[in-house]
């Protein structure tokens, strides 16, 4: 009897906890996804002063420093192989227009892109709900 009483309550607490463990977040495309937050969108447009690399993992990544009429904005793109080989190069002195969801923390202000304007030419890194399209969506360029 004691045994059986055990048992239950091991295959309680069981059903309490697993819903909670797979509901976190794990590694990966999901992480940043929970970082882009729709609600803070904002489209800006500036001139790139800078364009850095940077490592995360295994993975090298590019960010813009942004130069717009209120100052400088930092903004993160993702991948360089993915925005290589969607055909995009960016330089000092182009011309962007950014739609990004601005970040909810932090000391500097930073702006998570989801569309980078170049061009006429449009490269879409996420979806609208911030997801990574090289986390394995459908990647596509528009024009």
């Amino acid at each position: 009897m004691k045994s059986v009483r055990i048992a239950i309550l091991f295959c309680s607490a069981g059903a309490l906890i697993l819903p909670a463990a797979f509901a976190q977040p794990g590694k990966g495309a999901g992480k940043t996804a929970r970082y882009y937050d729709p609600a803070a969108e904002t489209t800006i447009s500036g001139t790139i002063l800078d364009v850095q690399q940077y490592q995360r993992g295994r993975v090298p990544g590019v960010h813009l420093v942004l130069k717009v009429e209120s100052g400088t904005v930092d903004v993160r793109l993702g991948p360089s192989t993915y925005i290589s080989n969607e055909g995009f190069v960016f330089a000092k002195g182009d011309t962007v227009q950014i739609l990004g969801a601005k970040t909810r923390n932090g000391a500097q202000a930073a702006i998570i892109a989801r569309e980078v304007t170049k061009d006429g030419k449009k490269l879409i890194l996420r979806d609208a709900t911030g997801r990574p399209l090289w986390a394995g969506a459908a990647r596509r360029v528009t024009g």
